[in-house]
């Protein structure tokens, strides 16, 4: 299995979340989000990783996902 750009897009925005804080959420702007991002986030509002549709907050699992997301996303930067 292989990262899809969907997979790629929902990380993508997993990992815009703040793990520090459980108090800020995000919010996509259809109206000037592009389209990708807009979709990404209704599928992970869809599999119940976040609490709206446009964002919101993330759920337990989502925190999970995040943590997991800033992890890969960390450990693959160049030093």
């Amino acid at each position: 299995m292989f990262y899809t750009q969907d997979i790629l897009e929902e990380l993508n925005v997993l990992v815009r979340y703040n793990l520090d804080t459980t108090l800020e959420g995000i919010k996509v702007h259809a109206s000037v989000a592009d389209v990708d991002v807009v979709s990404a986030t209704r599928r992970l509002f869809e599999k119940g990783l976040i609490t709206q549709v446009d964002g919101g907050y993330l759920t337990t699992m989502g925190h999970e996902a995040a943590e997991h997301a800033h992890a890969v996303l960390h450990l693959l930067q160049p030093a």
